[in-house]
Order: C-alpha cells, then structure tokens, then sequence
C-alpha cells in the first residue's frame, strides 16, 4: 500500500511538472494561453529578475519550446538550420542537429528560420526557412525522418521563407506545404508516412500561419488560415476532406496570412494584415453533412488587424496588438465580433509589432523593440501594471525582436535572435 502511494504521488508530481511546459508554437493548445499559476502579478522596478543569457544560438526568429526538461529552438550555424536542445536547468547545450541548408534568395526581414520546434512523444518536429521538415529524437537530436515541402509536396518557398510550426495530433503530425495537391498534409508522426493531403483548392503557397485543432459541430477538425487564394479553412481531421472556407475580409492579407485562427464554440476568429487585412468573426454552421463558414461581423484593415504576434482569448474576449507597425492593445468581444476598447496607443514606449500570452490573470505584450508590458486583461479598459525593457542585442543585421514571449515552470523566456533571456516570474521567496 506504501509503495503504491508513493507511485501515485510521483506519477502526481511528474503530472504537475509537465503541465508546466510550454512544448509548441503559442503554448500546450497553441493559443497563447499558459496553464501556469503562482506568477508575479506585478514586476519589480526594471522589470523580473534576469537568471539567465543563452548566447550563441544561431539567427532565428523562431519561439522557443519548453519540455521534457530541455529547451528546444531553431538557428542558422555556419550555413546550415538546425535544432538544438538546451539543459532547462542551466542551459547547457546538450545537442544541435543541422537539419537543411539555409534559405537563399528571400526578402530582407529573413534573418534566419521562423519554426518552433513541436515536442510530442519522445519527437522534436522543426521546420527549416526552405521548407525541410525533420523529425529528431528528443534526447539526442538524431535524426529520425524528414521530408521537404518543396520536392515532396511540390510548395515554393514563401518570400519570407517557410515560417509554420507544425501540430502534432496522437500518431499524426499535420503540416500545410501549400503544393497544388498538398495545401495540407497529415503524416505519421513515427515514420513521416503519408496519411492524407488536401489539395490546392483550399488554398496555395504563400501562407506564414500554423494549424490548430478544434471540434465544430461534434467534428474534429484542423483550423488553418492558407495562402493568398484560400483564406481560412477547416479540414476534417480523420480524412482530410476540406469542410467549410472562408476567404473574405481578414483571412485573404494578399502579401502574408500570419496570425493563428482563434475558435470558441462554433465561432471562428481570424484576423490578418497587410493590403487585403482585417478581421471577421465567423460562425460555422452544419446541415446534415454540409458545413458553411459565414461573417458575422468584418473590420476593414485600417480599423482591426493583427500582424503577427498572435492573439489570445481571455472567457469571452480576444485581446492582441493592432496594426502591423504599431501593436496597439485592443479587445473584441469574440462572440459578437465587437471592439470593446480601443486600438489604444502603444504600450509603455513600444514599437511595431507586439506578440502577446497570457497566462495567471495577466497579458504579457513583447514589441519588437525590446519592450515588454504586463497588463490586467478586461473587457472595461487597458489596465497596464508593469513594463520593462530587453538588453541591447548583439545582432546587428536586422534589428526586429519578433519571436513570441514564453512562460514555463515560472520562466518567462525572450528570444532574440542569436540570444535568450531567462526571467524569474514566479511568485515567491527571491520576488
């Protein structure tokens, strides 16, 4: 009976460890939402203690994943993207994988590959700037699979390069190429067998945004915002088969579809920026078999868009930064599609583009300038509580700071390019 008690409470604990990680692109269920507690609710003056600089990482604008106790993220080296894993605990490197040649040939703001790793099963899944997607084993980086968006589903390389971060359902990995016959593809996340692909139809190359899982109507189902040509679609998760798409105002950006769809219910948020951007809350209906994806409301560009810092629902309202240069706090209401306040003026000397999270009763927005602001989210007002500001980077090429913030087992991890800064949030003795 001792023995069996004391499994259970190790089982428990391990359970409690794990919930605590942040193991994909925007989070456990890739909202931006953090399942953590027990954080500050305010920072000190200067911002949370600073425990650690990671340096040395390769350019990339990728988000780093947290899981497994590792720290996983992707980095151009000497010519070549790989993925590395670092000790959670002290940040040792413990393996580096080159996965693909770097990109040539793409617009300026390319400044190294754009994917977060996906933890799932013992597997680490990355996606290289030219479209290599590679399987690793967690422990020790080797190998396992790959396969190449270009040559084995017939993508090109998007002008900013191939940015996804792909999601792991079970024993598929899902995945969008953007090939005529291969806009979306499942494969066997043990082999990289293929196990369906969705044609063309629901949309072409050109596409920076990321799958996401919902069940609509009693209907699992890969929530996807494609390319230029096919806007936002649902896919029938057990087949592939396209459901229902939506390509009207806020999911055709014309120059990039970034942001992930958010979904409530039978409610469809999706918002872009760009010439064609703005925003549009759609209700998915069904009729037997037949799906249909209708707006309820739209903003046009110039009143509501999101660039590419991601937005969160917090109950019944999303908040997210306004405007592809600006990152100007808004909330909408996602059952009606509403603006309840704002775009409000940009956050404590921010710039440009903010990527937000959320997580125990606070909206952390990072510009792209190094700016870091913590808010109190309510649909009543902007309630601003704490800001502080990064460390001048080493990078000098191109000075965007763009990957998402992240928060896992009381650290709030800032990539910034070539660097990692490691932050003390965790409420407690030392804060």
């Amino acid at each position: 009976m001792i023995r069996s008690f004391l499994l259970a409470a190790a089982f428990a604990a391990a359970a409690t460890a794990l919930a605590a990680d942040w193991p994909a692109f925007r989070g456990p269920n890739r909202d931006g939402n953090s399942p953590e507690t027990g954080l500050l609710k305010k920072w000190p003056e200067g911002g949370p203690k600073l425990l650690a600089t990671y340096k040395n990482l390769g350019l990339g604008w990728g988000t780093p994943s947290v899981a497994a106790g590792h720290i996983f993220g992707i980095g151009t080296r000497d010519g070549k993207d790989g993925v590395w894993a670092l000790a959670e605990g002290d940040g040792t490197e413990k393996w580096f994988t080159p996965i693909a040649d770097a990109a040539g040939k793409l617009a300026k703001q390319t400044n190294g590959p754009a994917s977060t790793p996906t933890v799932h099963n013992g597997k680490v899944f990355a996606v290289s700037a030219n479209g290599t997607l590679a399987a690793l084993d967690a422990k020790t980086g080797k190998l396992a699979w790959s396969k190449s968006y270009t040559k084995d589903f017939g993508g090109s390389v998007p002008t900013w390069a191939f940015t996804e971060s792909v999601y792991a359902d079970g024993d598929v990995v899902i995945c969008t190429p953007g090939g005529k016959d291969a806009a979306v593809v499942a494969l066997k996340a043990a082999t990289g067998a293929v196990v369906w692909k969705t044609p063309f139809g629901v949309g072409g190359g050109y596409g920076y945004s990321s799958p996401v899982k919902a069940v609509i109507h009693d209907v699992p189902q890969y929530v996807v915002l494609t390319g230029t040509s096919g806007g936002v679609v649902g896919v029938e998760a057990a087949t592939g088969k396209l459901l229902w798409q939506y390509n009207g105002l806020g999911a055709s950006g014309g120059v990039a579809q970034i942001p992930i769809p958010l979904v409530k219910g039978n409610k469809v948020w999706v918002s872009c920026s760009y010439d064609k951007g703005g925003s549009a809350l759609l209700e998915i209906t069904k009729d037997g078999t037949k799906f249909t994806a209708k707006a309820i409301k739209t903003h046009q560009k110039k009143d509501l868009n999101n660039h590419h810092g991601g937005m969160v629902l917090v109950g019944d309202y999303v908040y997210f930064g306004h405007e592809q240069n600006q990152g100007q706090p808004v909330c909408v209401d996602i059952n009606t599609g509403e603006i309840k306040w704002g775009p409000e003026k940009p956050l404590a000397g921010g710039q440009r583009s903010a990527a937000t999270l959320y997580a125990d009763g606070r909206l952390y927005f990072r510009y792209e300038n190094g700016v870091v602001v913590l808010t109190e989210p309510s649909p009543e007002q902007l309630k601003v509580v704490s800001s502080f500001k990064l460390p001048a980077g080493d990078v000098k090429s191109y000075p965007q700071s763009w990957p998402h913030p992240v928060i896992a087992n009381g650290k709030l991890y800032l990539r910034d390019q070539n660097v990692m800064y490691v932050y003390d949030v965790k409420a407690g003795a030392g804060n």
